[in-house]
């Protein structure tokens, strides 16, 4: 059942990655470009969740799923800075 929820979460995520460059491309709000790079990001961070749980048992993938997690808030954050200049 985890591992169920692990991949919907990391197909959300990469939905909500897509539905947000497709607006950018119609507004070319650069906001909306960071968003779904944040959001392609934690979409990796939900596949590499899924493989480090349920695939690779005896691997420990925690500091990529950090990695990618905290690059994806990092790239939302600069955005969001870097938009309100």
């Amino acid at each position: 059942m985890a591992t169920t929820v692990y991949l919907l979460c990391s197909l959300a995520s990469l939905a909500c990655a897509l539905l947000l460059w497709r607006g950018w491309r119609h507004s070319r709000s650069r906001l909306l470009l960071w968003s779904a790079c944040c959001f392609v990001l934690l979409a990796a961070n939900n596949a590499i969740l899924f493989v480090d749980l349920s695939v690779w048992t005896d691997v420990d993938l925690a500091a990529w799923r950090t990695g990618t997690g905290l690059a994806g808030l990092v790239v939302l954050l600069s955005g969001l800075i870097w938009e309100s200049r």
